[in-house]
């Protein structure tokens, strides 16, 4: 079984998911901004973050060209999961409007909700309503078509959802304290002087994402026995 996984920073891997995944029995096949013709045919596409926006095709054309690879695995019913950007590009690819969000810039280690059809949903079923989690976005989408809605926070409602047996994740379930711990120490002059964050009080929170960490890690293995199951 293979999994393509679309990377677009250097920083920014596939972090806990990578091993689920091939405990479940992947072979992980890695892209760097960028995709191959045979990648509709992967059992899973797994599309991770970036700094930049779904919007900024013309700046980065890897970003249409992934967009429609989701599209075509969408309309052939190929699961995918998607992170953060990769999130927002299941959601534009399924017709949903990816945008610059209006509430500002969500960072930290934030609880995020999860719906009743969260609950309910065969994979995510038995997590708490609320589960500590790392956030790094402002880009939102509307509600995407046919999708259920899985997770929201106070800041954005669209912070999860299943469509098909695709996945998206508007948060980072798949970063551990440490390497977050890491991402806020290198960006935090653009944390501080872009965003006006302060990057000791974020630092503070990692704490709870460690103890969360155990739960995240279990919600993710959950999700690669799913595309397992699918791909067998």
């Amino acid at each position: 079984m293979r999994a393509v996984v679309l990377q677009h920073e250097e920083n920014v891997d596939a972090g806990l998911v990578g091993p689920a995944l091939e405990a479940a029995g992947f072979k992980l096949v890695h892209r760097f901004r960028g995709t191959k013709r045979e990648d509709v045919d992967a059992e899973l596409l797994v599309v991770l973050g970036g700094y930049m926006g779904v919007y900024e095709a013309e700046r980065h054309p890897f970003l249409g060209e992934e967009v429609a690879l989701l599209a075509e695995r969408l309309a052939l019913g190929r699961p995918a999961l998607g992170i953060c950007l990769g999130a927002q590009m299941l959601a534009a690819a399924a017709g949903a409007e990816v945008f610059l969000g209006k509430n500002g810039f969500e960072v930290g280690v934030l609880p995020v909700r999860w719906t009743k059809e969260a609950l309910a949903d065969p994979v995510l079923a038995g997590v708490r309503p609320r589960t500590a989690v790392a956030h790094w976005h402002q880009d939102t989408y509307k509600a995407v078509p046919g999708a259920t809605l899985l997770a929201s926070t106070d800041r954005y409602s669209q912070q999860a959802f299943r469509l098909g047996d695709s996945y998206a994740f508007q948060f980072h379930l798949e970063l551990t304290a440490d390497v977050f711990d890491h991402w806020l120490v290198k960006d935090a002059e653009e944390l501080t002087e872009l965003h006006e964050k302060n990057v000791d009080e974020l630092r503070a929170q990692i704490p709870k994402l460690r103890a969360a960490e155990p739960e995240n890690r279990e919600l993710i293995e959950r999700l690669a026995h799913h595309y397992a199951r699918i791909a067998r």
